[in-house]
């Protein structure tokens, strides 16, 4: 569906201040909402740690995979968040007091091994048929998903990007675009149910009921899921490469791209907190 099917989001600024006053905790992506180049810059590290101190527990939920989000919670240069749901909502990770990191799955371990037979069936086969496909470089450390590269490391036009899509639906699997990578898996859990049964199992929170206390954060079409979910949602500047693609947007948009971007976002809510 074409933008001018739904509402272009607004400016940051004018999202009301008793609105961002009321808000408890971030929701957010990592690759290209937390991250700018890969990275965390050092003012959006000083943006999360900020949010912590004020008592806005921050959880991010990403399509990257289990090995490549371990070292955002657990170790020296851990980031401060409540924790990461990764490969779009089946797994789950969190730091524990000994400073190794708990991991939680959605799925048993025999569904999630029948899964992945069907999985790397798939990707072998779509980076067989479909030219220019290509499994992305943090698939090693993936466990109940696979991901296509189309901007990380590859560059693939639109076309080649729906060719693959189409392909990996084919294969009846879930599919979903992020700024980076197009990620496949089965079974119905995505960024909004992960985000649900992490805030459950680790706060006792119903995101449900309590979605005018929570701010959701992104930049591409896999957190289309989110936007259509939450009441306050909010896209870093960046997100407007993917907008003319998304039938939910965001209600709010950053002035700034990436890590900068979130960092606007977390200085307009503790603004308002501390009004």
């Amino acid at each position: 569906m074409n933008r001018a099917d739904t509402v272009a989001p607004r400016p940051l600024a004018e999202w009301p201040a008793h609105e961002r006053a009321g808000i408890q905790g971030l929701i957010t992506d990592i690759d290209d909402t937390l991250t700018t180049d890969g990275a965390l810059l050092p003012e959006t590290r000083a943006a999360l740690q900020a949010l912590a101190n004020a008592g806005l527990p921050v959880l991010a939920v990403t399509g990257r995979p289990v090995g490549w989000s371990l070292p955002c919670v657990g170790g020296p240069d851990a980031w401060p968040l409540l924790g990461v749901v990764a490969e779009n909502g089946a797994v789950a990770l969190q730091a524990s007091a000994d400073g190794s990191v708990r991991r939680w799955y959605r799925d048993d371990d025999a569904t999630r091994a029948a899964h992945w037979q069907r999985l790397q069936a798939a990707l072998l086969a779509v980076e067989t048929q479909v030219p220019g496909a290509q499994r992305a470089s943090d698939s090693p450390g993936r466990e109940t998903d696979i991901a296509i590269d189309h901007s990380e490391h590859q560059h693939r036009s639109p076309a080649q990007i729906d060719a693959v899509v189409q392909a990996l639906q084919g294969h009846g699997l879930r599919v979903t675009v992020s700024s980076i990578h197009i990620n496949a898996w089965l079974g119905e859990h995505n960024k909004w149910v992960g985000a649900q049964w992490a805030l459950r199992t680790w706060l006792q929170r119903d995101l449900a009921r309590e979605r005018a206390h929570w701010v959701y954060v992104g930049d591409s079409s896999n957190d289309e899921v989110m936007f259509e979910h939450m009441a306050h949602s909010v896209g870093v500047a960046n997100v407007a490469r993917f907008l003319p693609w998304l039938r939910y947007a965001p209600r709010f948009v950053c002035r700034a791209e990436r890590g900068a971007g979130f960092a606007e976002l977390a200085q307009a809510l503790l603004q308002a907190k501390h009004a």
